[in-house]
């Protein structure tokens, strides 16, 4: 258990599936005896606690830019609604929350509205349902708002039916990261064996998964990431051939001639930036990029620009940004192709854990730091 800060963070290499956390107790199996409580309570006004975004953000994010507000809900669900409702268990902490918390008129992703709770994706289990699709009891993940319990309306949620794997995975590999890795690499860069396959902050909640669907596919497979102990992570535990802590270059486009001196076939980017400029002068013929995040510029008032683009022309590059929504229609196929992995311990994956809702600030913003070592997940207040 490493402490950082306010922060305490449960950091588990190769959760087994029985125990995924570790400490006094089994905070998912706590958790699942406070809801069975609170069906009982189903009526009652509660306390909810939020996390509020304060004002909009300009360059680089503040723990005080979010506060947390404690106001009363009723567990009822008005007459004639069709509306859930929900204990939220697990958040997911993404660096796309950072641009919502920008005031921007040009984005396909709606900007949050001051003053109101931060929302994202997270797991649920549903306490009271008018809805025909949903019953209690029913463990649920999707769209969620950074509170301790929600009210949906019109509810657009995805059933849970494997619970032999940690609920908390349905935020991170079982769910919208998981997608975006297996979109992003199989749909988008059509791999091939031997290929050569570059992943920037290969570590994190997508680029732990590409690296591994790359090895799984026959290729060779070298991550960046910025700490030693990310890159030994990389390394010794997800199976890359080679990584480097990107800090430590002072001459990205030298590091990546050191590790690819055939050139790049395919770059999982997930920073964009000066990596992405650096990238595109060491890829091959006819090489494919999958676009993303680009979390180097998240922070800046100006982007970065990109020096190289000629070199898409030079190459015949096929470059192509993405959404993971986009291909949410896949999720059935993808849980055939993954849930096997896991199962066989064929595809690990990390979690950084922190509790209750006074931290979820902290934790997210550990994300643009590098504070976090894999999956950055936020357990909701469950006593």
């Amino acid at each position: 258990v490493l402490q950082i800060g306010p922060l305490f963070t449960n950091f588990s290499l190769s959760p087994p599936l029985h125990n995924h956390f570790r400490g006094k107790k089994n905070i998912e199996t706590q958790t699942h005896r406070d809801i069975e409580a609170m069906a009982a309570s189903v009526g009652k006004e509660v306390s909810n606690k939020q996390l509020i975004l304060r004002d909009y953000v300009t360059g680089s994010p503040k723990e005080s830019d979010m506060y947390v507000e404690t106001s009363t809900i009723k567990l009822e669900i008005p007459s004639g609604s069709k509306a859930v409702l929900l204990k939220n268990l697990y958040l997911s902490c993404d660096p796309i929350m950072r641009i919502r918390m920008n005031r921007a008129e040009d984005s396909i992703f709606a900007s949050y509205i001051p003053g109101s709770a931060l929302s994202g994706y997270g797991v649920a289990k549903v306490l009271d349902s008018r809805h025909p699709d949903y019953k209690e009891g029913d463990f649920v993940w999707g769209p969620a708002v950074w509170e301790e319990y929600s009210l949906v309306e019109e509810p657009n949620l995805t059933k849970i039916h494997h619970t032999d794997v940690p609920l908390s995975y349905y935020t991170g590999i079982l769910g919208y990261p998981g997608i975006t890795a297996y979109a992003g690499f199989y749909e988008i860069c059509s791999p091939k064996k031997g290929e050569y396959v570059f992943v920037s902050s290969a570590s994190g909640a997508v680029g732990q998964l590409v690296g591994q669907f790359a090895k799984l596919t026959g290729c060779y497979v070298v991550g960046s990431a910025g700490s030693q102990q990310k890159v030994d992570l990389l390394k010794n535990k997800f199976g890359f051939d080679e990584a480097f802590n990107y800090k430590e270059e002072h001459d990205l486009n030298a590091a990546l001639k050191r590790y690819f001196p055939n050139g790049i076939d395919i770059y999982f980017d997930n920073v964009g930036g000066k990596m992405l400029d650096a990238v595109l002068l060491n890829m091959r013929d006819h090489g494919r990029i999958a676009g993303c995040g680009m979390t180097s510029i998240y922070n800046l008032d100006e982007p970065e620009g990109i020096k190289n683009l000629m070199f898409i022309i030079y190459k015949r590059i096929r470059m192509e940004g993405f959404a993971a929504i986009e291909y949410y229609h896949l999720y059935p196929k993808f849980l055939d192709h993954i849930l096997p992995y896991i199962r066989e311990s064929k595809v690990v994956y990390v979690e950084d854990i922190a509790e209750g809702l006074e931290n979820g600030a902290a934790a997210l913003l550990g994300l643009f730091s590098g504070r976090n070592i894999g999956k950055q997940v936020l357990v909701v207040t469950h006593e």
